[in-house]
């Protein structure tokens, strides 16, 4: 079984739809949340995960939004929050509002949280990988740094896909993985996407400089 896994979208359209069209054919799309924030499409990317039937779980930005609340000292993050509260529909708001914080899938064999498994806000970088993090699922995966990193170890693999729509580990195309979850393999991806056409969404919607600026740079 091949399954796509993706995570923390952030309201970038160009970088979903750039992903979706380099992705080889899978059984399965997963996405380990932050699927609104910061960019200017935030309800196209809901629609698009909601249509598609992706099993997502809830980043912080999606709570922040479905619990109407901002970013102390985070303009951009607050920005962002602000304007996804503004122009989802109460549909897109609810299929917000559904998401859990984990799911197990595939039979138990796929574990999806956000940040960590005991703490869906906790940032878990790549020197944070361990065994210990898994508790029985072959596979575990999670986003929240927006940095693409993958470990195996004898007890299963943890994986972050990267981020479609911000990523920030010095690479600014847009990030995904592959999981072959019959061979228990991953392979790593990224793909080039119009970054110039989301900063002048960016620029039209009004949201920060820097939510534009930082995209070219991976950072």
């Amino acid at each position: 079984m091949q399954i796509a896994l993706i995570s923390d979208v952030h309201a970038n359209r160009v970088a979903l739809e750039a992903v979706f069209d380099d992705c080889p054919p899978v059984n399965a799309v997963v996405c380990a949340g932050d699927v609104v924030g910061y960019n200017p499409w935030p309800g196209e990317c809901v629609d698009r995960l909601r249509e598609g039937d992706v099993p997502t779980v809830m980043g912080n930005h999606d709570r922040a939004v479905v619990e109407e609340r901002g970013f102390r000292g985070n303009e951009m993050a607050d920005a962002g929050v602000e304007y996804a509260s503004a122009e989802l529909t109460d549909e897109q708001r609810a299929w917000l509002a559904s998401l859990p914080e984990r799911r197990r899938l595939f039979d138990g064999r796929v574990r999806v949280v956000h940040g960590h498994p005991d703490d869906p806000d906790r940032y878990t970088y790549p020197e944070r990988f361990s065994p210990r993090l898994l508790d029985e699922e072959d596979v575990l995966v999670l986003g929240h740094t927006h940095v693409q990193h993958v470990e195996r170890y004898a007890e299963g693999i943890v994986v972050n896909p990267g981020s479609v729509g911000q990523p920030r580990d010095g690479d600014p195309r847009a990030g995904y993985a592959i999981l072959d979850l019959d061979a228990l393999t991953v392979d790593l991806h990224r793909v080039e996407y119009d970054v110039r056409a989301v900063q002048e969404a960016i620029h039209e919607a009004e949201l920060p400089e820097r939510t534009a600026s930082r995209l070219e740079r991976g950072k």
